[in-house]
């Protein structure tokens, strides 16, 4: 019995080695990489995994921390670029938290646009239409889309994005949280 108990202590954290390394080569490594090449990205802090670190449908983005020196625009930077990273790869859909609680999610799709377009897209365009792909964690939209003359449509966009901001972390990030 002590020997049976034995060997499945082993196994279970041998599995749980194997999941940690897993999500650190595959997701957590390249956010690391996205924070230490870009200078901008100075004081920013991601953690990602999988879905409960083991559904590879669904990666968490899951901003940890800033520093006061960082904007909205930085915070997004690190997304997109952390996009551009996983291109490669596809999943249905993509969690955006903080501090271990999911705030947003955006659909798989978009978020592999997103690292495709990364280098030649206009970061505007990119910035101003992001908020109508943010969906609630209940699938339904966050942000509308708009029509009518550009200005109008693009201040509105702009207020959307500063919005999510402010639902995803920056509300809690004011108040110390």
């Amino acid at each position: 019995m002590a020997r049976s108990l034995k060997i499945l202590l082993i196994a279970i954290l041998l599995v749980g080695a194997a999941v940690f390394v897993w999500n650190y080569t595959t997701l957590q490594q390249q956010a690391h990489d996205v924070r230490t090449t870009d200078s901008r990205n100075a004081g920013i802090k991601v953690f990602t995994h999988y879905g409960y670190f083991v559904n590879p449908n669904v990666l968490v983005f899951d901003l940890r921390a800033l520093s006061g020196d960082n904007s909205p625009v930085d915070v997004t930077r690190t997304l997109l670029q952390f996009a551009e990273r996983q291109k490669h790869r596809r999943f249905d859909r993509v969690i955006l938290a903080y501090k271990g609680t999911a705030k947003f999610e955006l659909k798989g799709d978009y978020f592999h646009t997103l690292g495709n377009d990364y280098e030649h897209q206009n970061p505007v365009y990119t910035l101003r239409t992001l908020p109508e792909n943010v969906y609630q964690l209940d699938g339904t939209p966050a942000f509308g889309t708009w029509t009518g003359g550009l200005l109008g449509v693009v201040g509105k966009q702009m207020e959307d994005l500063n919005a999510m901001h402010r639902q995803w972390y920056l509300a809690e990030y004011a108040t110390g949280g």
